[in-house]
């Protein structure tokens, strides 16, 4: 081939990807039309070198094929197949016109236009007066005739009759693998022996040479041996379908009984079925078949004579095999052109196998030749993923016209094939024309480095960051303590009043100490629900989730939000917060994502720790000066609610009289509850002294003047279960707190020394302990600050650096006592449980003496 091949780009739009292959078809004049296998068919003039316009059907279409006068045009979707006449088109962009000049004109295909309501139709094949449609249902490809109406504008066809071939699922489902992957379409193609009457249609018949596209003139001896004696002796045109399972079938039309014979198995999908000359004759009809497989198979069908005037002969089929895949192909006289995505391949049907005719002649024929390997010929065009049958030019040369894969509408020119001359000299017009074709070949390879390039750099990128997701998901799962994992969480609980509602916020703080940097994609998730929680609730935990995705959280950095915990008046303490870093996998790929099945949703959570928050860290605690400048402010309330005051007392006094309790009925107060632990001093000490000596190293190890005042003060900054209170730093100058706990309630808070006297081994013996008490007219705030306090006072062995004995001082009593009241509570459980004569109020009763006597015997730490 003398020079290079010239691309010219006649126009470009632009189109997702889609799920079934895309199709060039020629029509009428110089009109061409496209479909992307999407719902929209797309109308370019080659004349004008412009798109004219864009059919919108209904769904995506499948196929697209025209008739034989090139006036009607079939349209295959999931719904049917539609119909729509050239002269309605036509019509319809000259009315146009006056509207919009450059841009084309659209056309919504709507139901009127729906000819065959057939679903799933996936190749279309118009052969006359007869529509073939090729649909899969199930297990089974479904083939069925038509009967076209003469109007295009007509009711639906009429069908005549349909033949079936089980599908060959091996090979549809390794296809079907990828769920990106696209459709491939089955090839319809018809054949007719060269000896029979033309082909029916509306034009003159001019010469064998311009038969409409998808229609092979096939010799008489290959034709009789492929398809048999009865469709040769009934001149019957042949269906040849190329379906995705791998099947190279045929189906006569004209004889009697016939019904869809497998031809030929490729073992993989078919892309292309035509027809070749192989050599020149002259006679004007094609002397071999041709049909290409996805993985680079290609399958040449050819008569091998026997003897002479063609008698033993038989049909031969030799294979050969390309570099794959392919995505599209077409066949002039002698040549194959197919792409691979990557580059436009020229394969010559001729080499190879003239030359094996001689050596074939010797051997047994009727049997397939094995597969060989040929080296087709680059023509340096990348990216095409449709073919027009190719044309020739004034010239000579081939012409072929393509869709590249970013929508652009491309006429490859190969220059004409001669042979070698020795080394004339070019002319300067052939050196130009050189030159250009070079350029453009750079262009092409540049452009497919530069993709190749981008796509290396954003893989290697995916890679670093998840190898950075890894390092992190190790260390997280590697901490079995969440105090020693380097990225954990802790929070800040704080009071705070908007539109006169209180609401209590936690803020919480994500520390990063690991030398690893949290990039995006990653997720901070904060989880709260109550330890405990109403019968309302229908015995689930009412639990409440809380994301924050953040860009990045550098090695050293803090990440710091905020969230509501509960509102005024809610008892539901104390509350777990669990936390945890969330990683997706779809930030990660981005659009990649979608190529991969099941990774939109895919996520990677990993537990961080958990904190705790009780009654201590939701208290309100009322300073003096804010005790007395609420009084002051009850003093100068307005009139209207001092007048509301009174009218509510009035209604209590009412109220009381009529249940009988007279006018000097007293109101009766409401009854205090209480509960308090007791803490040796020394220990209090000792932990007080170590407190302060971690916070200020260099200072003196000072033990603290007032025991009562600064373990209430540790109570309430110390930060258990990984939370602390909003006031820290507070000095209180009192051993009193008066608070208001998140219920509503009013709570007070006492610390005193206490002597604890015992007898010892006839030996009075006392200890000085510090008492903390808790006071409220709600039980179940008096619980929860109970518990609250133990929580960090059972700690205080733990932190205190004292090491001196510490006597028993009655403990054997105490212990006699502690067994008594289990004895008690079980005995309780078990004749409850047993029903031995105990009823609910004998339990209840039995249980509230327990109580009482844990509250009037306070738990001493020693």
């Amino acid at each position: 081939m003398e020079g290079r091949c010239a691309v010219e780009t006649w126009a470009e739009f632009g189109f997702s990807g889609t799920s079934c292959t895309p199709k060039v078809q020629l029509g009428v004049g110089t009109d061409v039309f496209i479909c992307t296998g999407s719902d929209e068919v797309y109308i370019f003039s080659a004349k004008e070198r412009k798109l004219t316009a864009v059919l919108q059907f209904p769904g995506p279409v499948s196929d697209l094929v025209g008739s034989h006068d090139k006036q009607v045009l079939y349209a295959a979707c999931m719904s049917g197949v539609y119909c729509v006449s050239s002269q309605f088109l036509l019509s319809r962009a000259q009315s146009s016109l006056a509207d919009a000049a450059s841009s084309p004109f659209e056309l919504k295909i709507s139901s009127e236009f729906l000819l065959v309501p057939e679903e799933g139709v996936l190749s279309l094949l118009h052969l006359g007066s007869v529509l073939l449609t090729l649909s899969q249902r199930d297990t089974s490809w479904i083939l069925t005739l038509y009967n076209c109406p003469k109007q295009s504008s007509s009711s639906s066809c009429e069908s005549l009759t349909s033949s079936s071939l089980p599908l060959v699922s091996s090979v549809v489902q390794d296809d079907d693998e990828g769920e990106t992957r696209v459709r491939r379409r089955p090839v319809l193609i018809c054949v007719c022996s060269s000896d029979a009457t033309p082909l029916p249609s509306s034009s003159t018949s001019s010469s064998e040479a311009t038969l409409p596209d998808g229609h092979i003139r096939l010799e008489p001896v290959l034709f009789k041996l492929l398809f048999g004696v009865d469709a040769a002796l009934a001149k019957s045109p042949v269906i040849l379908c190329g379906l995705p399972d791998g099947c190279f079938c045929f189906l006569p039309l004209r004889v009697t009984g016939s019904r869809l014979r497998v031809l030929h198995n490729l073992e993989q999908p078919v892309v292309f079925v035509g027809a070749s000359a192989v050599m020149e004759t002259g006679l004007g009809h094609a002397q071999c078949l041709v049909a290409v497989g996805e993985l680079g198979r290609v399958v040449l069908i050819k008569t091998d004579k026997g003897g002479p005037e063609g008698r033993g002969s038989t049909a031969g089929f030799t294979e050969r095999c390309v570099p794959g895949p392919v995505v599209c192909g077409c066949v002039d006289k002698t040549c194959l052109y197919y792409s691979t995505g990557s580059d436009l391949l020229r394969l010559d049907l001729s080499e190879g196998l003239l030359s094996q005719e001689g050596q074939e002649r010797n051997e047994k024929t009727s049997s397939t030749t094995v597969a060989a390997r040929q080296t087709p010929t680059s023509l340096n065009v990348c990216r095409v993923i449709a073919l027009a049958e190719p044309t020739h030019n004034h010239a000579g040369e081939v012409e072929l016209l393509g869709l590249s894969v970013r929508g652009q509408i491309q006429r490859i020119t190969l220059p004409v094939e001669k042979e070698d001359t020795g080394l004339s000299k070019m002319p300067s017009t052939q050196v130009g024309r050189s030159a250009r074709d070079l350029l453009s070949a750079i262009g092409d390879v540049c452009e497919r480095a530069m993709v190749l390039k981008t796509a290396i750099k954003s893989k290697n990128q995916i890679l670093r960051h998840l190898n950075q997701v890894l390092n992190i998901s190790f260390l997280l799962v590697a901490g079995t303590n969440s105090e020693e994992n380097l990225i954990r969480c802790h929070a800040t609980t704080k009071w705070s009043r908007l539109l006169q509602k209180d609401s209590l916020n936690l803020t919480c703080v994500l520390d990063n100490s690991s030398p690893y940097v949290l990039e995006h994609g990653w997720t901070l998730s904060v989880t709260v629900f109550p330890l405990s929680y109403p019968p309302s609730a229908g015995g689930e935990s009412p639990s409440t989730n809380f994301s924050f995705p953040f860009h990045s959280l550098p090695a050293g950095e803090s990440l710091e939000v905020s969230l509501p915990l509960a509102a005024a008046g809610d008892a539901s303490f104390p509350m777990t917060v669990s936390c945890s870093l969330i990683f997706s996998l779809s930030s990660l790929l981005g659009e990649e994502a979608a190529n991969l099945n099941g990774s939109q949703h895919s996520c990677i959570s990993l537990p961080l720790n958990t904190l705790t928050v009780d009654w201590l860290h939701a208290l309100q605690v009322s300073s003096p000066i804010d005790a007395q400048k609420k009084a002051t402010s009850q003093c100068n309330n307005t009139a209207t609610d001092t007048i509301q005051a009174f009218l509510n007392s009035r209604q209590i006094k009412c109220s009381r009289r009529g249940e009988g309790g007279g006018e000097n009925a007293s109101k009766p107060e409401r009854e205090q509850y209480s509960a308090s632990v007791q803490v040796l001093s020394e220990l209090v000490r000792d932990m007080l002294v170590v407190k302060s000596s971690g916070e200020d190293p260099q200072g003196p190890k000072l033990a603290p003047q007032n025991v009562c005042v600064s373990l209430l003060e540790w109570l309430l900054s110390e930060g258990s279960g990984g939370v602390r209170t909003g006031h820290q730093g507070d000095k209180m100058s009192r051993s009193v707190i008066h608070a208001r706990g998140p219920n509503g309630h009013t709570v007070k808070l006492t610390a005193k020394e206490v002597n604890v006297e015992e007898q010892s081994a006839g030996k009075e013996e006392s200890l000085t302990t510090v008492e903390v008490q808790v006071e409220s007219s709600s039980i179940a705030a008096v619980c929860g600050l109970h518990h609250a306090v133990l929580r960090r006072v059972q700690r205080v062995p733990e932190r205190a650096a004292s090491t001196k004995s510490i006597r028993s001082l009655g403990l054997r009593q105490a212990l006699k006592r502690a067994e008594h009241l289990l004895q008690q509570i079980q005995q309780s459980r078990v004749s409850g449980a047993f029903g031995a004569g105990a009823s609910t109020g004998q339990m209840t009763r039995s249980l509230l003496s327990v109580y009482q006597e844990l509250r009037e015997n306070p738990l001493l730490i020693i």
